[in-house]
């Protein structure tokens, strides 16, 4: 679940500051997820490979999955607003080549942005700008930020 409750304006401020110290004690920290791009129109994030990958020295996808979902989860939270929950309800992503070396990039395009639902394209790329992977996110929108799921 995306909290959201003092996030700053995406139009005023440091939201990328702000974005990346919240990532402190998160899967966000431990895969080394820095926020590059984040507002309105979009979200962009890194990830290095090294400490992300399987046994096999390549990318994880989950890894990779993780990254999609976050970026994803931000844009919705962003267009969500500050008095409201966001929650990941599906989640497809398709690999198409892995990295060993480097950082990998995420990138978000709306497709949907809606009172109650809101769904993004997300390309990860490597620093070759080669696509690693295509995934779609789709959150929920709930109309209380103190709302738990379920």
């Amino acid at each position: 679940m995306t909290d959201v409750t003092d996030v700053p304006d995406p139009t005023a401020g440091d939201l990328l500051g702000w974005l990346n110290a919240r990532a402190a004690g998160t899967l966000v920290e431990r895969l080394g997820i820095e926020f590059l791009e984040a507002g309105p129109d979009g979200v962009v994030a890194r990830m290095p490979v090294s400490g992300n990958t399987q046994f096999h020295g390549i990318l994880h996808g989950g890894a990779t999955a993780a990254l999609a979902e976050t970026v994803g989860s931000v844009a919705a939270g962003l267009h969500a607003g500050r008095d409201r929950t966001v929650v990941g309800v599906d989640l497809n992503v398709t690999h198409h080549r892995s990295a060993t070396t480097g950082h990998v990039t995420a990138r978000t395009t709306t497709l949907h942005q809606g009172r109650r639902v809101a769904s993004y394209d997300v390309v990860v790329t490597d620093e070759d700008d080669r696509r690693l992977c295509t995934a779609r996110l789709t959150c929920m929108i709930l109309g209380d930020r103190t709302a738990a799921p379920g």
